[in-house]
């Protein structure tokens, strides 16, 4: 019984926990880049987050080395070092998860939240298309019709948006920007607000999403490495790629306004915000199956969307709310799997089906 109760819980806790991070890191993205006063560097804080993640993920591995400093640098030497080849591999994806963030930056300094939110599901259409042309994987048909509502969904999203029915700014049309968006205008650092370069970022940011992905299970499927080791490996390879990025996109601000220009408490939670939330996800992700997953996403979307219209004033219209509950019906369509909504029921007699009840990955 008390496995039963285990089993719920964790869902529930799941569930909670991929909404808040779904919702919340895209929330305090979009605001960190358009409230008033000093805008930092996102590059600069893409390069903290990773440092922020190594330091956190080398702590963890010496947890599970049994905080036994020998055995630690020994799994380090090991895994690292002694095994270059693998290192090697986890080059690629170090590179596209740096471009992936700086670009979900770039996305959020120019969408509102809401529309960033949405858009963003178009990773599950990238996913879908490596999975197919890379593991030549095959799709349900339902999931080729949960993808098509999902550009239908996006595309309705962005024309709400171009017609300038929704937006921050209120009344005012797609073009104008909120409030805080306006204040930080008179920021050097600050982004002008465009909307079609929010899009490229975002679609950008999708793409690698998807790549990366399909690259791992592709690649690095059944290295017996813990998943703290592995994030290890991708910050320790992911901080020269930060650095690079800082000083090719960023050199001449970062010499005339420092390193850590526009930083305060909001930003270094924002840093911590995404180091942190991505390895919690990773956690609690194992106990949540896709109808739970689902849930999240679209919990997200619709907290995304009430917070905005209280904190950017964005005007939700009925065209911006259709596209999202497409987008909304497409997600849980695409994690609908007709052989197990066929299976016959786990009888509760078993012995062993304690071990069934807990959610598939």
């Amino acid at each position: 019984m008390n496995i039963h109760v285990n089993a719920n819980t964790l869902k529930y806790v799941s569930l909670l926990t991929l909404t808040l991070q779904n919702a919340i890191l895209g929330l305090s993205m979009r605001y960190a880049r358009t409230r008033p006063g000093d805008i930092f560097l996102s590059s600069t804080a893409v390069l903290m987050a990773e440092f922020v993640k190594l330091i956190t993920c080398l702590v963890l591995v010496f947890n599970e080395e049994g905080k036994d400093a020998q055995k630690f640098v020994r799994s380090l030497h090991k895994t690292i070092i002694a095994n270059p080849v693998d290192t090697l591999k986890v080059c690629v994806p170090s590179l596209v998860y740096i471009v992936q963030n700086n670009l979900l930056y770039v996305s959020a300094s120019h969408l509102d939240a809401a529309t960033y939110q949405v858009t963003y599901q178009l990773k599950i259409l990238t996913t879908a298309m490596f999975a197919v042309v890379i593991l030549r994987r095959k799709l349900f048909n339902t999931q080729w019709g949960a993808l098509l509502l999902l550009v239908l969904g996006i595309v309705l999203v962005q024309l709400a948006q171009t017609d300038g029915g929704a937006g921050t700014g209120g009344s005012a049309g797609g073009n104008t920007v909120s409030t805080a968006a306006s204040a930080t205008l008179t920021s050097p650092l600050a982004p002008a607000q465009n909307r079609m370069l929010g899009l490229w970022a975002a679609l950008g940011a999708c793409f690698l999403s998807g790549f990366a992905g399909i690259y791992f299970e592709k690649i690095l499927k059944g290295a017996e490495i813990s998943v703290w080791m592995r994030n290890v490996q991708l910050s320790l390879l992911s901080i020269p790629f930060g650095l690079l990025t800082c000083f090719v996109n960023d050199a001449s601000r970062i010499y005339n306004f420092g390193f850590f220009h526009g930083y305060d408490v909001f930003v270094w939670y924002l840093v911590l915000l995404q180091a942190g939330g991505g390895l919690i996800v990773a956690v609690v992700v194992k106990y949540a199956d896709n109808i739970l997953k689902g849930f999240a996403t679209s919990l997200a979307i619709i907290i995304s969307c009430i917070a905005s219209i209280y904190i950017f004033n964005f005007n939700l219209t009925l065209q911006f709310s259709a596209g999202a509950m497409l987008v909304i019906a497409s997600i849980f369509l695409y994690g609908y799997d007709p052989a197990r909504a066929n299976a016959k029921p786990v009888s509760h007699t078993d012995a062993g089906d304690e071990e069934k009840l807990l959610p598939r990955v």
